[in-house]
């Protein structure tokens, strides 16, 4: 049974950093891209970052460019995402996610809130 459980959430000022953290069981971890998504309130789930399985290649979306890093850990079954210059509009329910044998997962989320 694949699982994805995310944590490292919580109450952050703007400009503040969080590290958020997955982690996988249930498939091999290393063989599959991985990604983050979010959902902040009355919103849709926006993609924000992808990494191929080896870790070498990642993707940005434009609103986290420069700002947040994904990063992974093989050997751990565990994928990062480092949340640095914190918005208020960052506030949201962070997921991880992943594509595997034709079907989507999702963690159950790990919420974020960035106010003073």
């Amino acid at each position: 049974e694949v699982q994805l459980v995310e944590s490292g959430g919580g109450l952050v000022q703007p400009g503040g950093s969080l590290r958020l953290s997955c982690a996988a069981s249930g498939f091999t971890f290393s063989r599959y891209a991985m990604s983050w998504v979010r959902q902040a309130p009355g919103k849709g789930r926006e993609w924000l970052s992808s990494i191929r399985s080896g870790g070498n290649i990642t993707f940005y979306a434009n609103s986290v460019k420069g700002r947040f890093t994904i990063s992974r850990d093989n050997a751990k079954n565990t994928l990062y995402l480092q949340m640095n210059s914190l918005k208020p509009d960052d506030t949201a329910v962070y997921y991880c996610a992943a594509f595997i044998r034709g079907s989507g997962y999702w963690g159950q989320g790990t919420q974020v809130t960035v106010s003073s």
